[in-house]
């Protein structure tokens, strides 16, 4: 499965089949949790839980949003700068892999009980874990609670390229043609996830650089404990990046700050630069 497909059929998934993973498919998600690489320096680690050998005092609850998952990826991060972009990132890897490997997926942030789930993972004094997802087989019939919730996110619809994607500044929208062999890429972080499908990321093309921004949704800085919208802004950098790499291009980010410090409306996060 390429990286395009995964990314095109992934969906929430919050109704899993009563049945472990297998073994096999266990090991595989484990190795390659283990090597999931970041673009950023800081510290963060990614835990296995399966809940059927969990110590039944420690409730592993999800206020009923998730039924019938047996195992959860759980992240464990120490917050420091850009650990939200990592960690939105890395995570969104390990779920697009889940998915190549047939398993369902759900991004959790706060509709989980993250004392129990810390306690199970041996959450360390100076990490903090932000979010959470089931894994494992999809259910046949979603439940009532994810019915709703799916109504309720509008996942399906997604903002156009116009208010997305710009052509060296915020004046000139940038079309499909003029992106040319990025498009794809491009069209992929469109179809990314993001806290209640708000797309909060920006990108400025200006040759082969592409200029990472944020638009904030008011209310939503430290909500839930975390800036949610830098973590959407990792997820759209992984679906951006792993495209192009899909495509046999390279490249590296790059800080810009200086350059687009008086944007006004917008903060500039990262630039990816394509190699010659």
């Amino acid at each position: 499965m390429t990286i395009q497909q995964a990314i095109s059929i992934r969906k929430s998934i919050r109704t899993y089949k009563d049945e472990p993973i297998s073994e096999e498919l266990k090991s595989e998600l484990k190795k390659y949790i283990e090597n999931a690489g970041v673009p950023f320096d800081t510290k963060q680690r990614f835990i296995l839980i399966d809940t059927d050998i969990t110590d039944k005092k420690v409730k592993l609850g999800t206020y009923g949003v998730i039924s019938g998952a047996k195992t959860f990826i759980c992240a464990a991060v120490e917050p420091e700068e850009r650990y939200e972009e990592n960690l939105g990132y890395a995570f969104e890897k390990i779920i697009l892999h889940a998915t190549s490997l047939g398993l369902g997926t759900c991004w959790l942030g706060g509709t989980f009980n993250k004392s129990g789930f810390s306690e199970v993972a041996g959450l360390k004094e100076n990490e903090i874990m932000p979010v959470v997802s089931p894994v494992g087989y999809t259910g046949e019939k979603r439940s009532l609670i994810d019915r709703a919730l799916v109504m309720g996110a509008g996942s399906k619809n997604r903002k156009n390229w116009s208010e997305l994607f710009f052509n060296k500044n915020f004046d000139t929208p940038l079309n499909k043609d003029e992106a040319g062999c990025f498009k794809d890429a491009l069209e992929m972080v469109r179809l990314a996830p993001s806290a209640s499908n708000k797309q909060p990321w920006r990108i400025v093309k200006d040759g082969n650089t592409f200029h990472f921004f944020l638009r904030r949704t008011t209310g939503y800085r430290g909500l839930i404990g975390f800036d949610i919208q830098r973590l959407d802004i990792g997820i759209a950098m992984c679906h951006f990046e792993a495209v192009i790499n899909e495509q046999g291009l390279k490249g590296a980010w790059i800080d810009g700050k200086s350059e687009f410090k008086n944007v006004k409306g917008l903060e500039y996060i990262i630039s990816f630069k394509i190699a010659d």
